[in-house]
């Protein structure tokens, strides 16, 4: 498997927890928004430790970006949240399954939104948004990645709902059938869903319960 080792260029605070990081880009990489790669930390003790991150930039921009999620623990993302411009980082292949087949509803729990920013990002810039919707289930208002990018490039398309904080303009709950039924038409032709494993089973199993076919259901393989 090919390696890069690409530079840190800055490193931005997103949310209390979330962390933007631009990093240089190798000469002839791309991607598709919406796919990831393998990224770890250049030192001894770290490189050989791989995490997958979805690419968050558009795939012309000069640098590549990763927004990441910080866990208070010692593993990757600790160590990420401990680097600086300057630092390394270690890339690899570019995989993933989840890419634009069209107009849909976007699912995501937490930072399983990542793989959408890029697509939506894509989509901006060929003005081509209108038709898209995202439901973003958080725990607060504090953990919502991009809430502000997020209400200029979805108006009233971007629909959010929090199942600790109870706030005005925002759903309260998890998402269940009841909720899923009164945000999707059924006539959606795609329904990309991103987050962690267990809210996306559950997810998929109330789609299906909705009369939702699988094959217009899209995931991470």
């Amino acid at each position: 498997m090919e390696e890069h080792i690409a530079k840190i260029i800055n490193i931005e605070q997103i949310t209390h927890n979330v962390k933007r990081f631009r990093i240089e880009k190798p000469a002839g990489y791309s991607f598709i928004p919406g796919q990831a790669t393998e990224v770890s930390v250049n030192k001894p003790d770290w490189k050989d430790e791989k995490r997958p991150f979805t690419f968050t930039c558009l795939n012309l921009e000069s640098y590549l970006e990763f927004t990441i999620k910080i866990y208070p623990h010692n593993g990757v993302t600790n160590e990420l949240g401990k680097l600086h411009s300057g630092d390394e980082l270690i890339i690899r292949e570019v995989w993933g399954a989840i890419n634009y087949k069209g107009k849909g509803v976007f699912i995501a729990g937490g930072a399983g939104v990542t793989p959408f920013i890029s697509i939506f990002r894509d989509l901006h810039a060929k003005n081509k948004m209108t038709g898209n919707k995202l439901i973003f289930a958080n725990k607060t208002k504090a953990d919502i990645i991009l809430e502000q990018e997020f209400r200029t490039l979805l108006g009233n398309d971007f629909i959010n709902i929090l199942s600790v904080e109870k706030a005005e303009g925002y759903h309260h709950g998890r998402i269940n059938e009841n909720f899923l039924r009164d945000h999707i038409t059924g006539f959606e032709k795609n329904l990309y869903i991103c987050g962690p494993p267990p809210m996306i089973d559950t997810v998929i199993l109330q789609l299906k319960n909705l009369g939702i076919a699988v094959n217009s259901i899209i995931i991470e393989l």
